[in-house]
Order: structure tokens, then sequence, then C-alpha cells
């Protein structure tokens, strides 16, 4: 037990004190330049750049989450049901989540390429799109979201059928076989058995995705690096461009707790919700 405190406290405890202590400072990459005080807190409520990369991260949260939740429940429904392609679906939606950010985002750049990748000619050869249309999806505010958004759903859908497979796996037979014996068609059953019994699956998945979006940095930084024109920076790549971009750590430290305490209010809400389904 000694070594793990010793441990948690060397790389966890206090880096979040130091952290702290910088974010009360005008910090560089060459050290402390003064202390500050709040003036680090006050200047992020001013800065139109960083509600702006808020607003960004909330949009990503909106549009990602929901489209997430949907379809993970719709593949674990697939991937339940006893027939051939249950191993299939399985597998098929479980792989990207095991692939690193960077090799999601090269996929990701390559199939959104406007002349030689795979969303353009799929939408030609299907008859959605003109033969001398080509859409730029990383160059446009609208399109870049959509790219960002689809990726994040295909990288992550994974571990969300996974927890919906469990949750779907734990309720009876019975109660299917009774409903049926009453008639209820399985749409029926869908909406009044399947997706009532699964509320807290539902509940912990839209947490630790909501916690996993306001974190997002990677694919944004790799597949459009916040562009275009700033219409797709996140929060914490804001805040990584101001510390290590323009060398100014104290207000980077302090957009990071005020992000901390985001997260910190969503991960409460994930530990609650996690206590009473173990209940």
């Amino acid at each position: 037990m000694a070594p793990f405190l010793l441990l948690y406290t060397v790389f966890t405890i206090w880096p979040v004190f130091q952290a702290m202590w910088v974010s009360l400072s005008k910090w560089s990459l060459t050290g402390s330049q003064g202390f500050v005080g709040l003036a680090n807190y006050a200047k992020a409520l001013d800065d139109k750049y960083f509600w702006a990369a808020l607003g960004n991260t909330v949009k990503f949260t909106i549009i990602t989450v929901p489209t997430m939740m949907v379809v993970a429940v719709l593949v674990a429904l697939l991937a339940n049901r006893a027939s051939r392609v249950r191993a299939f679906a399985r597998s098929a939606f479980y792989i990207p989540s095991v692939l690193t950010v960077s090799v999601i985002s090269y996929i990701s750049r390559f199939m959104a390429s406007p002349h030689t990748g795979f969303i353009n000619h799929f939408l030609h050869d299907i008859g959605l799109l003109p033969a001398d249309v080509e859409p730029q999806w990383l160059l446009g505010p609208r399109l870049a979201w959509v790219t960002l958004a689809g990726t994040t759903v295909w990288w992550t859908i994974g571990f969300a059928m996974l927890l919906y497979l469990a949750a779907l796996q734990e309720i009876p037979d019975d109660v299917y076989e009774a409903a049926s014996i009453d008639g209820a068609s399985k749409g029926r059953q869908l909406f009044s058995i399947t997706l009532p019994l699964m509320s807290r699956t539902h509940w912990l998945v839209f947490l630790l995705q909501v916690i996993a979006c306001f974190k997002v940095f990677g694919q944004v930084q790799l597949i459009t690096g916040g562009g275009p024109a700033g219409s797709t920076t996140s929060l914490v790549l804001y805040i990584y461009q101001t510390g290590f971009g323009k060398d100014n750590l104290g207000y980077a430290s302090a957009m990071s707790f005020a992000l901390f305490l985001i997260l910190l209010v969503f991960s409460l809400l994930q530990l609650r919700v996690q206590t009473r389904s173990e209940k």
C-alpha cells in the first residue's frame, strides 16, 4: 500500500498542486515570473477564444454523444442476435477502438480527401453527388465537424457496444417470452422492455462519453488542426496552443483547472451512477 501511495502522490497529487500554483503565477517554459493571483482566471472570463473553444467542445459533445449512443445500441442489438453476422458485427465494430488516435486520424484524412478519398468516391458511385462536385470535408466548418464527429463515433463505438451487450445479456428471456404471449410486437418489446431496462447503462455510456468529448484533443489536432479558422479548436487544443505555442503556462494551467471542474462534476455523476448500478 505504501509504494502505491508514494507513486500516487508523486505522479498525481503533487502535479495537481504544482499546476494550481502555476495557474496563480505568470509562468513560461523558463520558469516562474512572479505571482499574479487570480489574474489568469479573470483573463479566461474575458477571453473570447477561450469561450469559443469551450463552445466548440460543447458542440462536439452535442453532435457526438447522442449519435454514438444510438448507433451503439443498434450495433449491440445486431451483435446480440443469434445469427451468422453476430461474430462479424462484434469484431468489426470493436476493432477500431483498439487503434491509436494517430492511426484513426490518418485513415480519416485519407477517406476525407476530396479527389482520392473513399467518401466522395462512394457518394459518386451511389449517385448522391454529381461527377463534377468534390466536397472539401476538412476545409468547411460544417463538413469538418461532420468528419470529426463521424471519426470519433467510429473510433469509440466499440466500448459502448460492449457495455450495451452486457446490459442486453442481463435481461431475462422470460420477460420477452411473457411479452410475446401477451401479443407484444418486437418493436413494442424494444421500447417497453429492452431500452428501459438498460437505463443505467444509458447513463453510464452518456457520462463516460461526455467526459471523453470534453477531453478531445488528438483527432482534432491531427485531422483539422483546429481549423478552418479555429472553428474546430477544442478547449484542450486551445490550452495546448496557449501553453506550448504561446509559452504561457500560467494561463494554460488556469484554463486547465476550469476544465478540471467541469470534468469533476461529470465524474462524480458517473461514480454515483456506477455505485447505484452495482447495488
